[in-house]
């Protein structure tokens, strides 16, 4: 079988996928973009119905083109999301071959680059850009047997309220996801227990400025400061409803159950830390913090922002708080439903070179691998905080786009004379 040739194989057809094809084609580097599915098909098809993206228009995109046909302040719905990414990829006439799937990628013996067998067959690249995204292969615990009669399913299964049996759903996770769908269920009429652990909530809007445009000015999405933030917490902060603040307290006096975190199973019985005081009380310290930085920089620089009061009031404990449930019966609680929404694992089972540690992480530089020629793209932190987002991975993936041009200078210098 003959073995189709390119300088540089990315593997992924959404954002960052598409992000990588612009810059090498501005640098003339040859190269083609594979995706397992259609582009941006995580957008598509797993995600909930009603999903938008977590920045506003203005924000979250790419520069060389605006969303069309929505309010630069709004939160794009997934649809539209989708819809302009794969916009974005016909405008640069990106190479992506939809429908292909990348089943392994090797060192070439006795030469240089990689070999990927993909199901349209083989193809030979010097460098390989991983470009998957953080969200791979759903990531739950396995505390409540599958055998129960409660259905149990993950965020990215979960699509509107209707999929799941009637009765009481327990969402667990504290993060954008967990938020939003545990609000959904409520609005539908569910009784709903959330269950939180370790969280940060900032200001969805504060002073008349989304969030997005502080963490730009306050230096936060680079993180250059003297104080470092916690990381690996639960991220709450979402477009949901037009965009707001994710406060669990004003949940809680909705009439959602908060509980703190999923800690095991018994029997019929799930059993929760003895963390939800706390966890409430940090990320309302965590969420002050970003207030008292914003007034700072609004008096030290002049800027004429509006005043906002009411983003400092701290809703009152609602009896779910005064007093934490430490346990709940799922059949006493008429819960037939469990929502894990609890994050994603990586799965880069595909690339078979030596790039990873022991716990199956990528091991890189700004995305670039310890193997020569394989880079990684679109993953949290990769450069900053902005990384997985749509903004972030572009300039990202511009890095990677000069230090591959770099790496063909390389390779092509002949000594004169």
């Amino acid at each position: 079988m003959k073995v189709e040739k390119t300088d540089t194989l990315i593997v992924g057809g959404g954002q960052s996928g598409i992000a990588m094809s612009e810059h090498l084609t501005d640098l003339g580097i040859p190269h083609i973009v594979l995706e397992r599915k259609r582009v941006a098909e995580r957008w598509r098809s797993e995600r909930w119905d009603s999903l938008v993206a977590n920045g506003p228009a203005w924000h979250d995109r790419f520069p060389g083109m605006e969303f069309e046909d929505i309010n630069p302040d709004a939160f794009p719905p997934k649809e539209q999301m989708a819809s302009y990414l794969e916009a974005y990829a016909n405008m640069i006439n990106a190479p992506i071959r939809t429908g292909v799937d990348v089943k392994s990628v090797r060192k070439r013996e006795g030469q240089t680059g990689f070999i990927a067998t993909t199901s349209d067959g083989e193809i030979a690249a010097e460098r390989i850009v991983a470009a998957t995204g953080p969200f791979q292969v759903a990531d739950y615990p396995d505390l409540v047997p599958q055998e129960t009669e409660v259905m149990q399913i993950h965020s990215s299964d979960y699509k509107n309220p209707d999929q799941l049996p009637a009765g009481a759903v327990l969402v667990v996770g504290g993060g954008a996801s967990g938020a939003q769908i545990a609000e959904e269920l409520h609005r539908a009429g569910r009784q709903v227990y959330l269950s939180i652990g370790e969280h940060y909530r900032p200001p969805r809007c504060y002073r008349g400025r989304d969030y997005v445009w502080w963490l730009g000015v306050l230096g936060k999405w680079d993180e250059i400061n003297t104080k470092s933030r916690k990381k690996h917490v639960a991220f709450a902060v979402s477009g949901y409803d037009g965009g707001k603040t994710i406060d669990f307290r004003k949940f809680a006096n909705q009439g959602i159950t908060i509980v703190g975190k999923t800690a095991s199973y018994d029997d019929g019985i799930v059993h929760f830390a003895d963390d939800l005081v706390t966890n409430l009380a940090d990320g309302d310290s965590a969420y002050l913090d970003m207030l008292r930085e914003a007034d700072a920089y609004v008096e030290r620089n002049g800027v004429e922002l509006p005043s906002d009061p009411e983003a400092w009031e701290i809703q009152p404990d609602a009896p779910c708080i005064q007093n934490p449930l430490q346990r709940l019966d799922l059949k006493e609680g008429n819960v037939n439903a469990i929502v894990w929404a609890t994050g994603f694992k990586f799965d880069f089972s595909w690339l078979e070179v030596d790039v990873f540690d022991e716990k199956g992480a990528p091991v890189h530089k700004r995305g670039i691998a310890a193997e020569r020629g394989i880079y990684f793209l679109g993953l949290p932190e990769l450069t900053n905080r902005a990384s997985s987002f749509i903004y972030g991975c572009w300039y990202d993936a511009k890095y990677i786009a000069t230090h591959i041009g770099v790496q063909r200078n390389y390779s092509a210098y002949e000594k004169a004379g």
